[in-house]
């Protein structure tokens, strides 16, 4: 490589980055929550079960926003991993938004990304979760392999 054909690399590299980041921004799924007074604990805030209910909302919401049912039918999906970091409380009242996106997919399962943060408040994380779901045959249990008609619902083609 040349000393002309290495200045120009990182300016590809950054390129590359952006579109990437571009495509990710295109696929992310907006979950609306209303914090219910049932969803406040002995602590004055939401407690942590909600998070994981909501985390699971938005990504059957977002399932069944981006999907062709003729093309996932027999499939399921089962959840084999949860991840959830708590950064700031939740309060009565909150209107909140569950951002979920597809991280990577490998042959049989999604790792999905959701991010609870304030309707007003967009650069504030309320808690970040990581979930891995594997898909399974819903005739036999058993795991089953993700096609690229599937994976192509998540990519920004179909959505």
């Amino acid at each position: 490589m040349t000393a002309k054909e290495s200045d120009k690399a990182p300016d590809t590299q950054a390129s590359a980055q952006e579109e990437t980041q571009k495509v990710r921004e295109s696929t992310r799924f907006h979950h609306p929550v209303a914090v219910a007074d049932e969803d406040i604990d002995g602590n004055g805030h939401v407690n942590n079960i909600c998070y994981l209910r909501w985390v699971q909302d938005a990504a059957v919401a977002h399932w069944r926003a981006v999907i062709n049912r003729e093309a996932v039918q027999g499939l399921s999906w089962v959840v084999v991993r949860h991840e959830i970091d708590y950064k700031r409380p939740a309060l009565p009242g909150d209107r909140l938004v569950v951002r979920t996106w597809i991280a990577e997919v490998t042959a049989a399962t999604m790792e999905r990304i959701c991010e609870v943060r304030r309707e007003h408040d967009e650069h504030t994380v309320l808690a970040k979760a990581r979930t891995i779901w594997c898909a399974i045959d819903a005739k036999s249990g058993r795991p089953r392999r993700i096609g690229p008609d599937i994976k192509s619902f998540f990519s920004g083609a179909s959505s």
